[in-house]
């Protein structure tokens, strides 16, 4: 492959419909390009197309198209006009059309990748009442010509080169390499309907060292067609290790006035094809056909097997005679029936062919005429007419597996399902059993069902919270962060005391309480809970964001952590003298301790929830004009509601978790430990990547929100280590969302994989000349040189969802994105498995075992850790039964 120069991502759905042209776009990118490198065509999670009228490739530059795009050509016959209107109208003159793709006077051009180039030929010309392979019929029964565009043409070109791309519904021929020296198509795939007019493969016309290998070529017409026309001889072609499906077979003519020669056909099966081995032509166009060898062919379900005939049209006048000589066949195997033509023109031009070790099935027909044949050194002298030559009987062994299925183009699945069988793996019971090192997991059986806090009526109450009371400062508080202070203190007594009591209870009266909450690592668990089963009544709520500076961030919550234990200080030292506190920094309420129970709670970042914050939105610049002369531009930070750090065994029952952007961060403590935490009857909202993390997390019988005040939203954005067995579960889950224009749009997403801390992307090239992103210890980035560390590439990220409802507002076909766009960056492909994460490193040019230390996709992610993103029995609502269930 080619550098890529420039990276267009597709803003298009096909089954929406191709509504706008790229030409313009794609043109001007081309034209951009340096020689030696290509312009790359990208999908865009579900943006997979690319719409565009005619367009040239420059010499020297390439066309690459990713495996889930395509380019599709317009069905506007305007587009192709060259200038007399009669593009897409049949009449007495054809040929009125441009092509779709040109490659004129060029040298080292290409067209590379594993996406596809659609001609649209069964689809309707715009303005008309017919396909363009429906014209091509009429025209057939009206004896007429049909002015249709080819898909490609090269002409007069030099080391032209076609690399595993998909050509497929090509109005007219595929491929036409004319008066060029030098054309490579490598592992190329044409896919066209048998009953589609006109629609050759590849044609090398009058052009010389020609390579068509490892392709695979099903369609209307010859499969390829080798021409020596009035523009000069075709030579030196080779035709080596190909695969033929329904098409008119491997052709050389009809067209050879300037001869043919030079050519090898070797490593062929042919499956379908009307003819198999042709060569045709007549005496309005013949000439000298020499030194053809076809070796180890294999022919089967073909009306003619070997079609050498001079008389194509019967009706053909001139003196154009064809000549056919010195033509071999070697390995060449008919396995079913099929006419045997081989009619030279009279005596005077007989056919020279031999034959070695071929076969041929037995009593297939035969229409022999003034030939020279050597079949396996016996001389063969037909003078007038045969039809009784004997050759070898076929037995079909020697082309046992030699028929391979053409290779279907099929899209990835971005919506994979779990089996049965894969979904008891996500059972609580087994999600919540174990803990600590992926790689020495402690078992230690969880099922937070079974707790108190979701089977008693009556909890404890050690301290109690209410701000409309006076405060004793032992047992009475009038905010919640003095309650969990005390707590802290006496647990650590109790504890050194050796008492029995298994955790502290704080009893929160109705009211929002204004503050931040940050727990540390405590001697006992502590539960906090509000007896109203109405989590809105009881709300901890507070304004911080990623950019909210460390010193706005003292002058609001200082005071708050004066007189506080050590423990709880350091979290707050931790970020007071950041410059902007981060990410981190701005959770509402901040977990560390193990054990820790919350009921009946709402825990909110208030951040633009009231009113926009328009000073914090973007210091350095302005947002806006003052409300009420413009509108206020909304640009959101990152601002957590809640955030466990490396607490185990953290369970939720009916608490609200209220936000934008990254509302819920489940963070470990250690790369590949695992970390559990239970979310029952709970409801968490937000907008982008609103829960997120690297946790084990396990969301049961809950509501998730998305709201829509962004164009598009994420979800889940998982970080989770590849070798932690379990990221986030939900199960019996509700995602829902705010009705909102947005939401309704359908094109949210369940989530992306959070390629977390990347300063590079190795999946692919970005728009930086002679851009690099390589392995090593260390993550950075120095333009045009980046590296990339194996812990960031495996922070795969693991989410699945079982037993659910999936609102309207989720897309359909891709709920899984990529991690931002190809051509940035911070790009990485959504990987659903550790095969996928196995293959993608191979594509980025990477060796697992030699340079990652892996020993195969299976010994890295074992068993359940080998499925990343999944889902089991769950029900996708429409627009249509979203509506009707409102």
């Amino acid at each position: 492959m080619p550098a890529v120069c420039t990276v267009l991502t597709a803003t298009q759905v096909y089954a929406e419909g191709l509504r706008q042209l790229d030409t313009t776009r794609i043109q001007t990118a081309l034209h951009a390009c340096p020689a030696g490198h290509a312009v790359q065509l990208a999908a865009n999670n579900e943006k997979d197309s690319f719409h565009s009228g005619p367009i040239q490739i420059p010499s020297g530059v390439g066309l690459m198209i990713d495996r889930d795009a395509t380019l599709y050509a317009s069905t506007d016959a305007t587009l192709y006009d060259k200038g007399g209107n009669t593009c897409g109208v049949n009449a007495e003159k054809g040929r009125t059309c441009m092509p779709f793709i040109t490659i004129d006077k060029a040298r080292g051009s290409g067209i590379y990748g594993d996406g596809v180039i659609d001609g649209q030929g069964g689809q309707i010309v715009q303005g008309k009442t017919e396909t363009w392979w429906q014209m091509a019929r009429r025209a057939q029964r009206e004896k007429n010509e049909h002015n249709i565009p080819r898909l490609i043409e090269i002409k007069k070109s030099e080391d032209i080169t076609f690399y595993r791309i998909r050509l497929r519904n090509s109005p007219n021929f595929h491929v036409t390499v004319s008066q060029s020296d030098g054309f490579t198509a490598w592992g190329v795939k044409i896919d066209t309907p048998a009953d589609a007019r006109n629609t050759d493969g590849i044609d090398p016309i009058s052009s010389r060292n020609i390579t068509i290998a490892h392709s695979y070529i099903r369609t209307g017409d010859d499969n390829i067609a080798i021409k020596g026309g009035n523009s000069g001889v075709t030579e030196n072609v080779s035709i080596i290790n190909n695969h033929f499906y329904s098409g008119h077979g491997m052709s050389i003519g009809s067209e050879t006035n300037s001869g043919v020669r030079r050519i090898l056909v070797k490593n062929l099966s042919l499956d379908g094809t009307t003819s198999g081995l042709r060569i045709k032509s007549d005496a309005s166009r013949g000439g000298v056909v020499e030194q053809v060898r076809y070796e180890d062919v294999c022919i089967r379900n073909s009306k003619r097997p070997i079609d050498l005939d001079t008389r194509y049209d019967q009706k053909a006048m001139g003196d154009k005679i064809p000549v056919y000589r010195d033509i071999v066949f070697d390995r060449v195997h008919s396995i079913s029936a099929g006419r045997i033509v081989l009619r030279a023109f009279d005596a005077a031009h007989p056919l020279s062919v031999e034959f070695k070790q071929s076969s041929i099935v037995a009593n297939s027909p035969q229409l022999i005429q003034f030939a020279n044949l050597t079949i396996d050194q016996r001389n063969v002298a037909i003078t007038d007419k045969a039809d009784n030559v004997v050759w070898d009987a076929s037995s079909g062994s020697a082309c046992a597996n030699r028929f391979p299925e053409f290779p279907a183009h099929t899209p990835i699945n971005f919506r994979p399902q779990l089996t049965s069988q894969q979904a008891q793996a996500y059972t609580i019971d087994n999600v919540m059993r174990t803990t600590g090192p992926a790689d020495k997991p402690v078992i230690d059986p969880w099922n937070p069902l079974q707790e108190d806090l979701v089977n008693s009526a009556n909890l404890p109450v050690d301290y109690v919270v209410d701000a409309n009371v006076v405060a004793d400062g032992k047992t009475q508080f009038t905010t919640v962060q003095a309650a969990i202070n005390q707590a802290v203190l006496d647990g650590r007594q109790l504890v050194a005391a050796r008492s029995n009591k298994p955790r502290l209870y704080i009893l929160v009266k109705p009211g929002t309480y204004r503050e931040l909450m940050y727990v540390p690592v405590t001697a006992l668990p502590i539960t906090l809970y509000a007896e109203a089963s109405d989590a809105q009544k009881t709300k901890i709520a507070a304004s911080a964001h990623a950019a909210l500076l460390g010193s706005a961030y003292i002058h609001r919550y200082g005071a708050q952590f004066a007189q506080v234990d050590r423990s709880i200080q350091e979290m707050y030292a931790s970020l007071k003298d950041r410059p902007v506190i981060g990410t981190s920094g701005s959770a509402i309420a901040w977990i560390r301790g193990h054990g820790f129970q919350a009921k009946n709670i709402t825990f909110q970042n208030t951040y633009n929830k009231d009113q926009v914050d328009t000073n914090a939105e973007c210091p350095n610049t302005v947002c806006g004009a003052t409300a009420g002369t413009a509108p206020v531009v909304v640009v959101q930070h990152q601002a957590v509601a809640l955030m466990l750090e490396g607490a185990d065994k953290v369970q939720f029952d009916n608490v609200r978790i209220l936000g934008f952007q990254d509302t819920l961060f489940l963070k470990s403590s250690a790369i590949a430990h695992t970390a559990r935490s239970f979310f029952h009857r709970s409801y968490v909202e937000g907008n982008v990547d609103f829960i997120f993390g690297d946790t084990t997390a396990y969301f049961y019988r809950s509501e998730i929100k998305s709201l829509g005040d962004r164009s598009t939203s994420y979800v889940t954005a998982p970080n989770t280590n590849i070798r932690t067995p379990y990221g986030f579960v939900f199960n019996e889950v509700d995602f829902t969302n705010d009705g909102s224009t947005n939401a309704l749009a359908g094109k949210f997403y369940l989530g992306r994989q959070w390629f977390h801390t990347q300063k590079c992307t190795p999946y692919a090239t970005i728009n930086v000349v002679s851009y690099r992103c390589t392995l090593a210890d260390l993550d950075g980035y120095q333009a045009p040189i980046g590296t990339i560390s194996k812990k960031v590439l495996e922070t795969v990220g693991k989410t699945v969802i079982i037993n659910s409802r999936i609102g309207a507002h989720i897309q359909a076909q891709h709920p899984w994105a990529d991690w931002n766009k190809k051509g940035s960056l911070a790009f990485r492909p959504v990987q659903f498995s550790v095969s996928d994460y196995w293959r993608n490193l191979l594509d980025a040019g990477l060796q697992p075992d030699q340079e990652l230390g892996y020993r195969d996709p299976d010994s890295l992610a074992p068993g359940v850790a080998a499925s990343f993103l999944g889902e089991f029995n769950n029900v996708q609502l429409t627009p249509s039964t979203a509506a009707r269930q409102q």
